[in-house]
């Protein structure tokens, strides 16, 4: 009697609790806080925090990572002992982030609700977009070199390869599905503080580019008024995410299953007969693998993956790369102010992170603080849908070259 007491008090959770572990509750707890009262991305910051939450409570296998024994011969896998597997729930639902199939489906979403009119009436705005790349090759060098150069000082860490630097570089695409397509293939074991450091960046996007965006304008700058765009065809709409389909499958393979499915999402949009597939892809596909993603992105957060001094690096470059995107979007549209004789509103530059849409509404709000007839949310959308193709591209062309 008193063994079996003993074994049942052994199952209990709160016995078998570690320091690291309360350390993830408290993180969770503090996710669920900005999500709640901050109201800071609840749809991604809820089920993330509670997936953190379910992964470090010990002994129920709510983490990304545990299989559990079964009698059962004709599923699951075998291990090298003959024992039978089988997925848990959320070992299960992390199969889609493992096995690349959430981020494409967000991207087909996305491509519904994109509006690619403002690039196409000014292309000149992609050049925008390009340079906030330069967010993603600073945080690539930056993990690379610090990471390298604190390794002699950290048992057990070796530093980051030039695969594990340029998975951490795409957090600076500002682009979750982007940033976790990239880690998945180049660096699976860094994904969930990668992916936890993209979301929660893309959270804090109002903090971290305003002040940047003041820093590197001028009065003058944020007053002036950019003309009407130009109107765009239905035919030319069609025309476009075809044969941007067809050129960059052609020259990047790698990106084709962001790209394909951004650019199909956007075909279905503007052909104007599937308006069901719209409307169905826009609101509730796109709110379920919201969800599935953020889940499983906590539930890959356990203490031992996380709670690592690769994390506060990976943290750290995750700000260098949102930083220096917004100052290299910045800097190129202020380059382009000049070209065109002030006909450029520096501001926009932020949207040239792919923080869509909440860039171009930073671009707006500060806008109309300086000038109240000023309205660049349409000019913004033109250099934030660029880098949503860029930096898939980018992240395509990194799996390519080190995978």
């Amino acid at each position: 009697m008193l063994t079996f007491f003993e074994n049942v008090v052994s199952t209990f959770g709160i016995l078998n609790m570690t320091m690291g572990q309360g350390i993830m509750i408290l993180i969770s707890l503090l996710f669920v806080y900005l999500a709640t009262v901050k109201k800071y991305e609840p749809l991604l910051l809820l089920p993330l925090a509670f997936g953190i939450l379910i992964a470090n409570l010990p002994v129920v296998g709510l983490n990304a990572y545990h299989e559990y024994q079964t009698a059962f011969k004709e599923i699951g896998t075998y291990d090298s002992e003959g024992v039978k597997w089988l997925p848990g729930l959320m070992n299960f639902l992390y199969s889609g982030i493992r096995m690349v199939i959430y981020p494409p489906l967000v991207f087909l979403c996305l491509g519904t609700m994109t509006d690619f009119s403002p690039l196409i009436a000014s292309p000149k705005s992609a050049i925008i977009g390009l340079g906030g790349q330069l967010g993603i090759f600073i945080a690539f060098a930056a993990s690379y070199f610090i990471g390298n150069f604190l390794s002699p000082f950290i048992p057990g860490f070796d530093g980051f390869s030039l695969p594990d630097a340029a998975a951490i570089g795409i957090i600076g695409s500002s682009d979750g599905p982007t940033a976790i397509f990239a880690a998945t293939r180049l660096a699976p074991e860094l994904l969930p503080a990668i992916a936890i450091a993209a979301f929660s960046y893309m959270a804090l996007v109002p903090f971290i580019q305003p002040p940047i965006m003041r820093l590197l304008t001028t009065k003058k700058e944020r007053v002036i008024v950019m003309p009407e765009p130009k109107k765009v065809t239905q035919k030319q709409k069609i025309l476009f995410p075809i044969i941007l389909t067809i050129l960059t499958l052609l020259l990047v393979p790698a990106a084709g299953a962001l790209i394909s499915m951004l650019m199909l999402g956007n075909l279905i949009r503007e052909s104007g007969v599937a308006d069901r597939y719209v409307k169905a892809f826009q609101n509730d596909l796109l709110s379920i693998l919201t969800f599935l993603v953020a889940l499983s992105i906590g539930s890959s957060a356990t203490a031992d993956r996380f709670l690592t001094p690769q994390t506060l690096i990976i943290i750290s470059c995750g700000l260098l790369a949102f930083a220096f995107g917004t100052v290299g979007g910045i800097l190129t549209a202020k380059l382009l102010c000049v070209i065109t004789k002030g006909k450029v509103n520096p501001l926009i530059g932020n949207s040239g992170v792919s923080a869509m849409p909440m860039a171009a509404r930073i671009s707006q709000k500060l806008g109309q603080q300086y000038n109240p007839d000023n309205h660049l949310l349409m000019h913004a959308m033109g250099p934030i849908v660029s880098s949503t193709i860029g930096s898939a591209i980018v992240a395509g062309v990194f799996i390519s070259y080190f995978l």
